[in-house]
Order: C-alpha cells, then sequence, then structure tokens
C-alpha cells in the first residue's frame, strides 16, 4: 500500500466540522468513489468531526489517499486529546447517546457501518483516536 497524498485539518468549532465534510467530499472525488460510497464516508465524518470538537473538546482530521493493488481508498484519522471515552462497550451500543442532540444521532456504530475499515483507540484522560477507511 503507498501514500499517494496526506494532511491534516484542525477540528475547534463549527465551521471546523463544514470544512471537514467538505474536504472529505472532495477527497472522495479524487478517488474516484461513487455518489453512493461518497454520502457515506461524508455522512460518518460528519458524526466523528463532530465528536471530536464537541466530546473531545477539538481535534484534527488527518487524511490520506491510498493505492492498494487496483483500489483507491481514502483513510481519515479523528484525534484528540480530551477526555477519552470511558466505556466503549456503551458507545459501541445501537441506539446508544450521550443525550447531546447535538450530532447527527449516528453514534459511532452507526458511522462505522458506513466504513469499510474502522478502529477505535481510546484512554481516558489522553483522548481519543478514530480511523476509518473508505475504498473505491
Amino acid at each position: 500500500m503507498t501514500v499517494r497524498s496526506s494532511g491534516s485539518q484542525p477540528i475547534q468549532i463549527e465551521q471546523d466540522v463544514v470544512l471537514a465534510r467538505q474536504t472529505a467530499r472532495k477527497l472522495a472525488q479524487e478517488c474516484g468513489m461513487r455518489l453512493i460510497d461518497l454520502t457515506k464516508l461524508v455522512t460518518a465524518v460528519s458524526e466523528l468531526a463532530r465528536n471530536t470538537m464537541v466530546y473531545g473538546g477539538g481535534g484534527d482530521m488527518d487524511w490520506q489517499i491510498l493505492d492498494e493493488n487496483a483500489r483507491t481508498g481514502l483513510r481519515l484519522v479523528f484525534r484528540d486529546e480530551g477526555p477519552g471515552i470511558p466505556d466503549i462497550k456503551l458507545a459501541m451500543t445501537d441506539g446508544w447517546t450521550s443525550g447531546s442532540g447535538l450530532g447527527l444521532g449516528l453514534g459511532l456504530t452507526g458511522a462505522k457501518r458506513l466504513v469499510e475499515e474502522f478502529e477505535l483507540e481510546t484512554e481516558p484522560g489522553k483522548g481519543t483516536r478514530i480511523t476509518i477507511t473508505r475504498w473505491t
């Protein structure tokens, strides 16, 4: 697997969530993603970027366009140095919500279903890192 290009975008304020969606859409188009796959990816980005801002206190979205054999992928990493997720099992339960009412209501499990690869790393007091990848 090779990294064709990469970059990073801060997620600190509401406008950054919009920019993260726009960046993901543009990158997915560059990868040649079909509209349905692009839409799923952007929906997941919306949820994860908002979580980064609201629960993580802000952070970054790192991105990489990947080439592997005959396919191209977009890997996005949402990272923050917030309080972390105290109960991963609960957070990964369908229908569970923190009750903020600020997101799309998808939660982490909804975002996970929208991508092919999903990895969550978190430690209380040290932050959270969620990596998603969608392939063409």
